[in-house]
């Protein structure tokens, strides 16, 4: 039988979760700050939130964006606070890859060692012996180690339950929550409920491993916090004194590791975004971009309002097109093309046959809701202007003027979106002028936007006015790949 100690790699992978735990904890909280309310259903309709963090209201004579009920959290609490959405996904995902990765390493070590024998039970009989267990806590007394093995029943059907349910879960509805796991997959989706069950449930996973936490240090201390410290540092009973500075000083640098993260997205975010989204759009582009949409909602699945993210322009010109109905609108397509484009509305629509998809649509900041898009496929205006050979890029740009929707951004000036033309390409990647069986309100981009359904909302340029197709973008305003990119940190492949 395989002794049941401590190997020095299961030290080294118990630090190791600590410190990815905890940036995706802090990460994770900044991810929730910029709509800090959850919901059961996919429409993320106000009112119907089961649990809110905020104590904003929102106005119901006018209108509102969900940038309104965006909070700014403490650096103490999130990473790295004070609305930087941009740099809390940017270490979410990269403390993600590095947590997944150390799971994977302990359980193929806990199987090749033979120590998946501390977790996984021998025989049934484990559980009247948890039962026990359980019921000697409750009469504050310690029940017995099982014979051999440096747990009880209860923790290790615990350990078990963290090891091989619960983090798979959180892995699992993480993926639920990625808008091309959801367009490639929407069977997925649904078996948690939807998309803001899965936002839900993601949460209550959190709320369970912060119990756990607690329960398991409260343990420590119960069971004898210094010689289980030293099991835990040398992997034996001995110099506990020592033992405790060693953990006293692995946890200094795991608080150093945060303060210095929070420390560069702060007063660095440029330099954060290069670096850690070198590492995540190499992922996302390998793992996520085949994920072509395939959903095909029910008439009866759309949302009664679907929510709002940006204001409408306010210039003179677009009030003016407005009350006219988008008669004088036009549309300019160039740059690398051989055959350069004004199009009007009318003229945009005679290009091909109306294209209608119902899907759902994802908020980068985290609600949902389902609508119904028609218009004209963005492939289609592509093979009709013939971009040229060097051509690789696509730069939409909208009538949108964001230093009105984001004054604490970095820069003002015209929304636009940078998308490549593998993704243009798409069958779903659609140039909307219709919605809901109507046309396209103006709260929603009138007269056109952008469709991209397996990226997150705001790649989905809406009011747009020109397409240019470009060879590189970073001469293009600060060269990150878009206005969000560029002024507030985003990651440019938002796939997830």
């Amino acid at each position: 039988m395989t002794t049941l100690d401590f190997p020095a790699w299961l030290r080294i992978e118990h630090w190791l979760n600590v410190l990815f735990l905890t940036l995706l904890i802090r990460s994770g909280h900044e991810i929730l700050a910029t709509h800090p309310k959850l919901y059961w259903r996919d429409d993320s309709r106000p009112g119907t939130e089961w649990a809110r963090f905020t104590r904003k209201t929102m106005p119901t004579d006018k209108l509102y964006d969900t940038l309104d009920e965006e909070e700014s959290y403490s650096p103490v609490i999130a990473l790295p606070g004070r609305k930087m959405l941009g740099m809390g996904r940017h270490w979410h995902f990269i403390s993600v890859l590095g947590w997944i990765a150390t799971g994977v390493a302990y359980i193929a070590l806990l199987f090749g060692t033979g120590q998946w024998h501390r977790y996984i039970p021998y025989s049934w009989e484990i559980v009247p012996t948890a039962w026990n267990d359980l019921l000697t806590y409750l009469s504050f007394d310690l029940p017995p180690l099982l014979p051999g093995e440096p747990l009880d029943g209860i923790q290790k059907l615990t350990y078990a339950a963290v090891i091989f349910l619960l983090a798979p879960f959180q892995i699992l509805t993480g993926a639920a929550q990625s808008p091309a796991v959801e367009a490639r997959f929407p069977w997925y989706v649904r078996l948690f409920g939807g998309r803001q069950a899965a936002r839900s449930l993601h949460f209550l996973g959190l709320v369970a491993f912060l119990a756990f936490i607690v329960v398991h240090v409260a343990m420590i201390a119960l069971w004898g916090w210094g010689e289980l410290n030293a099991l835990m540092i040398f992997g034996e009973v001995r110099d506990t004194g020592w033992a405790n500075a060693a953990s006293l000083g692995i946890l200094a640098a795991i608080v150093l590791v945060h303060v210095a993260a929070t420390e560069w997205s702060l007063h660095h975010p440029r330099s954060v975004q290069r670096v850690l989204g070198a590492v995540l759009e190499k992922v996302r582009h390998v793992a996520l971009r085949p994920l072509v949409s395939r959903q095909d909602y029910s008439r009866a699945a759309l949302s009664p309002e679907h929510r709002v993210n940006g204001k409408p322009p306010d210039s003179d010109a677009y009030k003016t097109l407005a009350v006219h109905g988008f008669a004088d609108w036009c549309l300019d397509v160039g740059g690398l093309v051989e055959r350069p484009v004004r199009l009007s509305l009318d003229e945009l629509r005679g290009l091909g046959e109306a294209q209608t998809q119902r899907v759902l649509h994802n908020c980068v900041q985290g609600w949902s809701s389902i609508g119904e898009w028609t218009g004209l496929p963005l492939r289609e205006l592509l093979d009709h202007v013939r971009p040229m050979p060097e051509a690789r890029y696509l730069c939409v740009l909208s009538l949108q003027d964001n230093a009105r929707d984001e004054p604490s951004a970095d820069g003002g000036g015209r929304f636009y979106e940078v998308i490549d033309l593998e993704l243009a390409r798409q069958s779903h990647t659609l140039l909307a002028y219709g919605m809901n069986g109507g046309a396209l309100p103006i709260k929603h981009g009138a007269p056109l936007r952008l469709r991209i359904e397996n990226q997150v909302g705001f790649k989905m340029v809406k009011w747009i006015e020109r397409i240019e197709l470009v060879s590189s973008y970073d001469v293009i305003g600060r060269g990150a790949g878009g206005w969000r990119e560029d002024n507030v940190y985003y990651d440019k492949d938002v796939a997830i």
